[in-house]
């Protein structure tokens, strides 16, 4: 009984891993190659948003 559940363990998480692997690679080529020139819209409107703020956290520089 042990080694079933041993193997059932081993099984599910191959099947959770390889889906995951597989959801980031299409993602990643799906952004890279059917991506377009809107390639980063979302990236410049938060960087747009984002201009004039003040830096929070962290060290201040010496």
């Amino acid at each position: 009984m042990v080694g079933y559940i041993a193997d059932l363990t081993i099984v599910a998480l191959l099947i959770i891993g390889i889906t995951a692997l597989m959801g980031v690679l299409t993602n990643g080529f799906g952004e890279k190659v059917l991506g377009g020139k809107n390639r980063s819209e979302f990236v410049d409107q938060s960087a747009k948003f984002q201009t004039g703020w003040k830096n929070v956290g962290g060290k201040k520089g010496k």
